[in-house]
C-alpha cells in the first residue's frame, strides 16, 4: 500500500456512480435519470461537475446505466464544461458493486468517488490532507447531522469511521456519509464477484480493519434522492447572494473594552455601515448578522434589551429602504465551550441551515480575529473590518467585484 504521505497532490480523477432508475423520483425519473433532474435551467449532474472543476479535478469517469443516452448526449466529451469527461455504461440491473468493478482498470491509484444524488460543498483539499494524515484504504465525508436533518448511517471517532450501518437502525451514530469519498483503487479486491452494492459490503470490512477514516462537515448537503429532497434544493442552487457581518464593530462602534452595548441608546451606527447595508439589499442580498454576546451570560445585558437594538437597528435602516434579513447570536459566557461562540463556527453553519446558502460563496466581515477564525471554519470568504473601515466601501469595491467568482 502506497505511502500517501508521499504524494504532493491531491487526486485529480473523479468517478461519479449514475447508473440508477431513481425509482423514488418517479414519474420524473421515467423520461429523464435522476442525475439529469433539471434547477434553473441546469441538470444536476452540471452543478457536481461544475463543483469538481473548481476543486482542481480533471477527469470525471461516469458510470451510468439507466437511460445513459440522456447524459453522453448532453455532457458529451465534456470539452464544453472544461473537464474531460469518459463514460463506462453498464446493464440497468447492475448494483454499484459491478459498476466500479468494470472500471478497475482505469482508476488511478487514489481517486474521488461521489454518488451522483448529493450536493454539497465540502473543501476536497482539506478532507485529503485529512486522508493522508490517516493512512486507511478509504475516506467518507460525513455531515454532522447536528439538526437531526435525516437519520445517521456511520459513527466517526478520532477520526476513524468505528460503525457503517446503511439500514440506518443502530444506535448512538453521529453522522450521515454523503457519497463524497477518497479511496484507493485496492478497495475493489474487497467487492465479491456477485451483483452487490457496493458500500454495503465494502465499507464494513474496511471499518472492522480499521481502514476507512471519516472527515466530518456541518454544512448541509443537497439532494436528488427523493421527491421531497427537491424544494430545497432548487432553494439552494438558486444561489441567491448572502453576506454576514458581525455587529460590534462593524456596523456600529464598540463599547469600551469589557463593556457592552445594553440599550438601544447606547448604539451608535458606524458611518457608512447603513448605506452598506442598502447597496446590498438593492442587490439582491441577504443581510445576517452574527455576533457574540457574552453580556447575556454575564447579567449585563438582557435578551429583551438586545431585541429592542435589533429593533432599533431595523428602524434606522428603514429610512435607508433597508433590513437585516436576521439576527444570530450566542448568549453565552468565554468558558462555556459553546458551538455557536465565535471562534466557533455554529452560528455561521445555522444561518446557513436556515437559509440554504453555501456557505463557500458567501463573505463574512468581521473586525476581530475570532470572526475571521469562525469563517474560516465554515469556508467563507472573509474580510477583516479595520479601524476607519467603510462598509459601504468594502461592498463597492470588493463583495459586488467579486460577486460569485
Amino acid at each position: 500500500m502506497a505511502n500517501l504521505t508521499k504524494i504532493n497532490k491531491k487526486p485529480t480523477q473523479a468517478v461519479i456512480l449514475a447508473g440508477g432508475r431513481g425509482q423514488r423520483l418517479h414519474p420524473i425519473t421515467d423520461k429523464i435519470p435522476k442525475p439529469m433532474v433539471p434547477f434553473h435551467n441546469k441538470p444536476f449532474l452540471q452543478y457536481l461537475l461544475e463543483y469538481l472543476k473548481k476543486e482542481g479535478f480533471t477527469e470525471v469517469l461516469l458510470l451510468l446505466g439507466y437511460l445513459h443516452e440522456k447524459i453522453t448526449d448532453y455532457f458529451g466529451d465534456g470539452s464544453q464544461f472544461g473537464i474531460k469527461i469518459k463514460y463506462s455504461i453498464t446493464d440497468v440491473s447492475n448494483e454499484t458493486g459491478p459498476r466500479l468493478a468494470a472500471v478497475k482498470d482505469n482508476l488511478d491509484p487514489v481517486f474521488f468517488l461521489m454518488y451522483c444524488d448529493n450536493y454539497c460543498p465540502v473543501d476536497t483539499q482539506k478532507a485529503w490532507e485529512h486522508f493522508c494524515s490517516m493512512d486507511v484504504m478509504a475516506q467518507v465525508t460525513a455531515y454532522s447531522n447536528m439538526d437531526k436533518f435525516t437519520r445517521n448511517n456511520l459513527f466517526i471517532d478520532n477520526g476513524l469511521v468505528k460503525k457503517y450501518d446503511k439500514s440506518r437502525a443502530e444506535i448512538n451514530l453521529n453522522g450521515v456519509d454523503i457519497g463524497f469519498a477518497f479511496m484507493r483503487s485496492e478497495v475493489l479486491d474487497y467487492m465479491p464477484n456477485e451483483n452487490l452494492n457496493f458500500e454495503k459490503i465494502v465499507y464494513p470490512k474496511l471499518v472492522q480493519e480499521k481502514k476507512m477514516a471519516g472527515y466530518l462537515t456541518h454544512h448541509r448537503y443537497y439532494s436528488v434522492g427523493n421527491l421531497e429532497r427537491l424544494p430545497v434544493t432548487e432553494k439552494f442552487l438558486n444561489r441567491e447572494p448572502v453576506i454576514l457581518l458581525d455587529r460590534d464593530g462593524v456596523l456600529n462602534k464598540r463599547a469600551a473594552k469589557a463593556e457592552y452595548i445594553t440599550s438601544p441608546e447606547s448604539f451608535q451606527w458606524i458611518p457608512g455601515s447603513r448605506e452598506g447595508v442598502s447597496l446590498l439589499k438593492n442587490h439582491g442580498f441577504k443581510v445576517i448578522v452574527i455576533s457574540n454576546q457574552a453580556g447575556v451570560a454575564r447579567g449585563v445585558l438582557t435578551e429583551e434589551s438586545l431585541h429592542e437594538i435589533n429593533k432599533k437597528m431595523q428602524n434606522d435602516l428603514a429610512a435607508f429602504n433597508a433590513a437585516i434579513d436576521d439576527f444570530y447570536y450566542c448568549p453565552h459566557g468565554w468558558n462555556e465551550n459553546c458551538f455557536c461562540r465565535k471562534p466557533q463556527p455554529g452560528m455561521l453553519f445555522q444561518a446557513q441551515r436556515d437559509f440554504c446558502f453555501d456557505l463557500t460563496r458567501t463573505y463574512f466581515i468581521g473586525d476581530d480575529e475570532r470572526d475571521i477564525q469562525a469563517g474560516l471554519a465554515a469556508g467563507c470568504k472573509v474580510y477583516l473590518f479595520k479601524e476607519g473601515d467603510s462598509l459601504l466601501n468594502i461592498v463597492r469595491e470588493t463583495i459586488l467585484k467579486n460577486e460569485n467568482r
